[in-house]
């Protein structure tokens, strides 16, 4: 699976980043409630891009013609229709993350992360550096089954704690069918709120 990436660009403010669920709550006449959980461990992102040229030379440090690269994402994305992937620059990656227990039987896991007492799915793995078996690096015998699945050529034993460290993104969809760009100088343009959030596959 291919998916474009959201540039890294060097005019791109602070991001904010609220993770979003939804539940269904009943009330009854008694006082006591009926709650069903619809999903949870979706995020939504809010990024400013304070600088960003239009041009190759007059503002080197932005980056050549970085207003096209992320107009061309948002373009071969279609607003909302399409997915891309979103590497947080401060949450990105995982050391040493146990992501299951052996059963004897199970070959393929799930890439997972956790955060405070909460352990969830990550949405695209983009590198492994290390597997390991009861803390036992495994230089062979195990592969990155993309997006985000790790397959092993046989199954780990019972009670083997499977850990791993690596690399991952968000995958996301553009919030909105519009975005705005402003030109406030020759060559040099912002968009002040570019949002997306990540979705499932």
């Amino acid at each position: 699976m291919t998916l474009p990436i959201f540039p890294t660009l060097a005019g791109q403010g602070f991001a904010a980043r609220n993770p979003i669920a939804e539940s269904l709550i009943a009330p009854h006449d008694c006082g006591r409630e009926v709650r069903a959980a619809l999903f949870g461990g979706l995020y939504e992102f809010e990024v400013s891009l304070d600088g960003l040229a239009s041009d190759s030379g007059t503002n080197p440090g932005l980056g050549a013609t970085s207003l096209q690269e992320i107009m061309g994402l948002y373009l071969q994305c279609a607003g909302g229709l399409g997915n891309f992937l979103y590497a947080d620059p401060n949450d990105n990656a995982a050391v040493d993350q146990l992501i299951a227990i052996g059963d004897g039987s199970t070959m393929r896991f799930p890439f997972m992360r956790r955060i405070g007492v909460a352990l969830e799915p990550v949405g695209f793995v983009t590198g492994v550096a290390e597997v390991s078996l009861n803390a036992v690096p495994q230089p062979s015998g195990w592969a990155l089954d993309a997006p985000n699945l790790l397959q092993f050529a046989t199954p780990p034993p019972v009670g083997a704690s499977i850990a791993t460290s690596f690399t991952f993104a968000f995958v996301c969809r553009f919030v909105d069918d519009e975005l705005d760009f402003e030109n406030f100088m020759q060559n040099l343009w912002a968009a002040k709120s570019v949002k997306f959030r990540s979705v499932r596959q």
